[in-house]
């Protein structure tokens, strides 16, 4: 049953004189560019499996038009990007807009933004483009919007067609139903308390996660906080990226994370995390990914992240380097702040929501504390991401099981014993990213908790952990990977030694004879399936069981703007299946079918996400056009997948690299030395 049909059982609503039913709704007769539905605090919970808080990209905004308007802190509103929607009320309503500057009429007549508006029965809002700075504006309704939740939020997440209306952003003949979500009266806010927008922005961040001297030189760290970067046309909600100069590496290369210094093993991503996609800065947003494989040298406090929604192409960004305990003041004034933004005592202080900023943080490198190894533990590093995430990693910066079974352990341990305050936490390759709330748990307190469970956890090499075989269908080189390809070549870059094949790009990576033996090593592999989300939506970061089928590659630098859903890529030592379309990195071999069902259709989508950690994928091949038929069959929920129920055992795999050291040795020699000929090779380019 829909909303609006569910609100017409519940309550008929008011009557017109013609005996007709009017619902609290309007109707859309114009959508604008990207009108969506938003809430706060967004989608929490899934991060571990890829899914994206989404929410507002300004919740400051958002959370003010809400006070103005007198709704609950969680009431959903629409967000509106560029310019905005024409609306028609069905029924009498009260709304607000604030954010950026969008000229708002109510039946023609001009309207202030930041205070309650009456609109009438049949009255007509018609919202224009943005005049002057910032991006996005956020229109309130008093009630809110009422769309169906899904996992818990109302709002939009456009690219994997959940939430909000529909999956995706409002259109032409659209009826929003209107909610009730009101907790007290409608005040405009007072002058001087609504952000003030312009086109330099100073942001705070707190260095970490990967810093300097282990990822950038010191005077790398140090020219990243300082440069003023301009912000790229091609950013949207899922990312910022910025124009500037190329990050100082400390490395040469990624080792078996990638031929690039800013790959890494895969690793959960703080949400405001300045992501170095390859060379390329970009600052995560409230749809960006949840576990990737690159370098993030700082995140954005929590209470500057509003400012991401309003940065307009061209605009200038410089960051602020924040202490910890800056940021918990930061964050304690916008509560203090927030609360009483409409009181209708006036506030002594007016808040500076986009003052120049004080720089108090040191360039470090983030390790907030280690632990050497022992006879049951490898070496633990804690390292800071941000004001509200912990990264917790296991061991050196190299692939191996045992590491990822520990990764394991504290996940297990955290999401047991570990609950109040803690938001999620994202298992990586060696590493666990912990989220906490801020206010009931801080990144310090859950440190301190960690440090003292680290003794109680199990021993993972005698432990059988679940391990199912999933047999999945892959249409080698698929025509849409090639597609991506292309527009790869067209809009981003011509010249990248991966193009215009990703497969022969794989073949000499790895010091092969031919694409066959890429081809044969592939379907011959048992992917173990080390983390979930890796990209979006319960897609896999998986490596093979045996390491002689062990592909090493690098990721795109800088990384594609599209990729078909359920392309299969490598990306280091990894595979990944993309949940759905969007941006991505990995080297193209394939494309395979749903990992993630938005609407659990069939009969292995108990959740909408396929997969689980530690199960192992392995293919069967199939052609273009059969994979398209097989689409539609788990389109509609018919599609058999063959899973067998199995096991994991840190020891007995032991042995059996014990028993094949000598070929294994053998593959990896090889490939070590295809790899430094490539690295080389591209050097000598420029690439």
């Amino acid at each position: 049953m829909s909303v609006l049909a569910e609100a017409l059982a519940a309550s008929p609503g008011p009557i017109d004189n013609l005996g007709v039913v009017t619902l609290p709704a309007f109707e859309v007769l114009a959508g604008g560019p990207m009108t969506t539905v938003q809430d706060v605090p967004g989608r929490v919970g899934y991060w571990h499996v890829g899914v994206p808080p989404n929410g507002p990209m300004d919740d400051l905004s958002h959370r003010l038009v809400n006070r103005v308007l007198g709704n609950t802190e969680g009431a959903a509103a629409l967000e509106l990007t560029s310019s905005g929607p024409t609306l028609r009320f069905l029924v009498p309503a009260v709304i607000a807009i604030g954010g950026a500057d969008m000229a708002t009429r109510v039946d023609g007549r001009l309207v202030a933004p930041w205070t309650p508006i009456e609109v009438p029965a049949g009255g007509v809002v018609s919202i224009g483009a943005i005049d002057g700075a910032g991006l996005r504006a956020t229109l309130g309704v008093r009630g809110g919007i009422d769309v169906p939740l899904y996992l818990g939020s109302r709002s939009t997440f456009s690219l994997g067609r959940f939430g909000g209306h529909e999956g995706r952003q409002l259109a032409v003949g659209d009826v929003i139903a209107i909610g009730n979500d009101i907790e007290g009266p409608a005040r405009p806010l007072p002058v001087g308390m609504a952000p003030v927008l312009g086109h330099r922005w100073p942001i705070g961040v707190l260095v970490g996660p990967h810093t300097a001297p282990e990822f950038l030189t010191p005077l790398g760290l140090v020219a990243l906080l300082k440069t003023e970067w301009e912000v790229h046309f091609n950013s949207a909600r899922t990312g910022v990226r910025l124009i500037g100069p190329k990050p100082l590496w400390a490395r040469a290369d990624g080792g078996d994370a990638g031929l690039h210094p800013s790959n890494i093993h895969d690793t959960g991503y703080a949400l405001g995390a300045v992501d170095l996609t390859g060379d390329m800065p970009v600052i995560l947003g409230p749809d960006g990914p949840s576990l990737g494989g690159f370098v993030c040298p700082a995140v954005v406090a929590a209470s500057e992240r509003w400012k991401l929604g309003q940065l307009q192409p061209g605009d200038i960004v410089q960051f602020a380097v924040w202490s910890p305990d800056t940021a918990e003041r930061a964050d304690a004034q916008r509560v203090t702040w927030l609360d009483r933004a409409t009181s209708p005592a006036e506030p002594l202080a007016r808040p500076s929501w986009n003052a120049a900023i004080r720089r108090d943080g040191s360039l470090d490198d983030a390790v907030l504390a280690r632990r050497d190894a022992s006879s049951t533990h490898p070496q633990i590093t804690y390292r800071q991401a941000g004001d509200r995430f912990l990264l917790v990693e296991y061991g050196e910066m190299t692939l191996d099981l045992e590491l990822r079974l520990h990764v394991h352990a504290l996940d297990r341990w955290v999401r047991e014993s570990l609950r109040d305050g803690v938001v999620d936490a994202t298992e990586g390759v060696r590493s666990l990213l912990i989220q906490v709330d801020g206010r009931r748990l801080s990144v310090r307190g859950a440190l301190a908790a960690v440090q003292r469970a680290q003794d109680d956890l199990d021993d993972v090499l005698e432990e059988s952990f679940p391990s199912r075989i999933v047999h999945l269908p892959l249409s080698w080189d698929d025509p849409a990977t090639r597609e991506a390809i292309q527009r790869y070549m067209h809009g981003v870059r011509a010249d990248a030694p991966w193009c215009p094949w990703n497969i022969e790009f794989i073949r000499r990576m790895n010091g092969l004879d031919s694409v066959d033996d890429v081809h044969r090593i592939v379907f011959d592999a048992s992917y173990f399936v080390l983390g979930l989300g890796d990209v979006y939506l319960g897609a896999p970061v998986a490596t093979p069981l045996d390491p002689r089928h062990r592909l090493v590659t690098t990721k795109y630098n800088p990384a594609r703007t599209w990729t078909a859903e359920n392309s299969v890529g490598i990306g280091g030592a990894y595979l990944c299946i993309y949940g759905m379309e969007g941006p991505g990195g990995y080297q193209f071999v394939g494309r395979t079918v749903q990992v993630w069902n938005r609407d659990r259709r069939g009969p292995h989508f108990a959740e909408p996400w396929l997969l689980r950690t530690f199960d192992q994928i392995r293919w069967y091949p199939v052609g273009a056009e059969e994979l398209l038929e097989l689409r539609e069959q788990q389109g509609a929920g018919r599609l058999p997948i063959t899973i067998e129920e199995g096991s994991f055992r840190l020891r007995d795999h032991r042995a059996f690299l014990d028993a094949h050291r000598a070929e294994i040795d053998s593959f990896r020699q090889r490939q070590s030395s295809a790899f430094v000929t490539e690295r080389d090779a591209w050097r000598a380019a420029g690439a």
